[in-house]
């Protein structure tokens, strides 16, 4: 097995799926993100969204949910398996449609690439792109990830 096998390079794959209602949007956001067409849905039919909406960071945080609940395929290379470390950062972060109560979103990660970090010998550099979309097919959800991965 390869690390790009391993890696699943350039594989769509899914991390399931979530159905946002009231109450969890609501919960959530008093909590997290206490913005009025978050937490109040009168106050939400008010404001520029017309009705309750999750919070971006909510449809972010369940696709971390998916992610870390969705495993890769068993290492069969040569060596040790290779193990995941932090996370650190993302970039192009979009929240391009809302999500509104009753929706469904599914999501998916597709790693892009890895390579070496000369600065962190034994470590490689694996790229994510994160996204989620709604029943329509929209997407309401988009970022660039990457990974620190131990390899050796």
């Amino acid at each position: 097995m390869t690390l790009d096998e391993f890696f699943q390079i350039d594989l769509i794959v899914p991390l399931g799926s979530h159905t946002f209602d009231a109450e969890g949007i609501m919960a959530f956001a008093r909590k997290y993100d206490p913005q009025p067409f978050h937490t109040a849905e009168q106050a939400a039919r008010n404001s520029v969204f017309g009705g309750l909406c999750a919070s971006g960071w909510q449809t972010a945080a369940l696709w971390m949910r998916g992610n870390v609940d969705t495993p890769g395929p068993v290492w069969t290379g040569q060596g040790p398996a290779p193990v995941f470390g932090p996370s650190p950062g993302i970039s192009n972060l979009k929240w391009p449609k809302p999500v509104f109560a009753g929706e469904t979103v599914s999501y998916s990660r597709t790693a892009q690439s890895h390579r070496a970090m000369n600065s962190r010998p034994g470590w490689r550099l694996l790229s994510v792109f994160a996204k989620g979309i709604d029943s329509k097919g929209d997407t309401v959800l988009e970022f660039d990830s990457s990974v620190l991965v131990r390899v050796e």
